[in-house]
C-alpha cells in the first residue's frame, strides 16, 4: 500500500514492471466463509485498489452489528471495481466455489524506476 497516491508517473510503462504506476497485490487461497465467520476467506491488505473481473469471488465489508459479524458482498462474482479501499480487517475477499486467487492493483508503494525508464535529452 502506497502512503500517499501522488507518484511520479512514467510514460508507456505496463503495470508490474520496474517504474509502474500500478502494481500487484495477490490475495491466495480464498476460501469460502460465511455471514459470521471467516472460515476460509481471506482478508484484503489494507490499501486502495482496481479490482479486475475475479471469477468466483465476492467482495465482502464487514457490517458489525454490534453483537456479530455480518458479512455482506460490495462487489459481486466477476464484477470489476474501479475503487476498492480496505482497511485490512473489515474487507475480505470470499470464493464462492473451490479455492481462488485475487489480483488487485494498488499504487506503486516503493519498486524503483530503472536508469533506462528515465528521460533523456
Amino acid at each position: 500500500m502506497a502512503l500517499a497516491l501522488n507518484k511520479i508517473l512514467v510514460a508507456n510503462v505496463s503495470a508490474n514492471t520496474a517504474s509502474a504506476y500500478f502494481q500487484p497485490v495477490v490475495v491466495s487461497s480464498v476460501g469460502a466463509g460465511n455471514a459470521t465467520a471467516m472460515l476460509n476467506s481471506q482478508f484484503v491488505p489494507a490499501g486502495t485498489y482496481i479490482l479486475p473481473a475475479t471469477a468466483n469471488v465476492t467482495i465482502e465489508f464487514n457490517a458489525y452489528t454490534g453483537t456479530a459479524n455480518s458479512w455482506t458482498s460490495i462487489v459481486a462474482n466477476n464484477t470489476a471495481c474501479a475503487w476498492l479501499v480496505s482497511d485490512g480487517f473489515n474487507v475480505r475477499a470470499n470464493a464462492v466455489s473451490g479455492t481462488q486467487t485475487v489480483t488487485l492493483y494498488t499504487v506503486n508503494g516503493g519498486n524503483a524506476a530503472t536508469q533506462s525508464s528515465y528521460a533523456t535529452s
